[in-house]
């Protein structure tokens, strides 16, 4: 079985995710994706979730193309995927991620994945999470 992994804080679920995710399906037989900790969110976005982190996981558990959704860690980033052994692992059109880096990772660590960067977006001008977060604010006039 060829197991994906995808990661995201996945804050406001919109259809840049559904597309990303849906992508990444695509790659394997089994999808699961890792929901960034509220305390990853506060220290990668500089504010607060919008919604809690049970909740993103249970949404994105939601999606019918997705296997599977658990919380990221809270100490060392690679032992989720130490833990599942992906075939694949699956990162959106902007994550930061370096690929290089991740693949030399995933090397030291026995694992033989593909790293794949998922280059289709849906509408990235309007659809993007941080552009979504700045409508609202001008919407309420905060």
């Amino acid at each position: 079985m060829r197991k994906v992994l995808a990661f995201g804080c996945f804050d406001i679920l919109h259809m840049g995710h559904y597309t990303y995710l849906r992508n990444a399906k695509r790659l394997g037989d089994k999808l699961i994706v890792v929901v960034a900790r509220d305390s990853t969110i506060r220290k990668l976005k500089k504010r607060e979730p919008v919604l809690d982190e049970e909740s993103r996981r249970k949404l994105v558990g939601s999606l019918k193309f997705v296997d599977s959704a658990v919380l990221g860690g809270t100490g060392d980033k690679y032992e989720i995927i130490r833990r599942i052994k992906p075939s694949v692992i699956a990162l959106g059109y902007d994550q930061k991620q370096d690929e290089k880096l991740l693949k030399r990772k995933l090397e030291e660590m026995g694992i033989n994945a593909k790293v794949v960067r998922i280059k289709e977006s849906f509408r990235p001008k309007q659809h993007k999470s941080s552009i979504l977060f700045k409508k609202m604010i001008k919407i309420l006039k905060l």
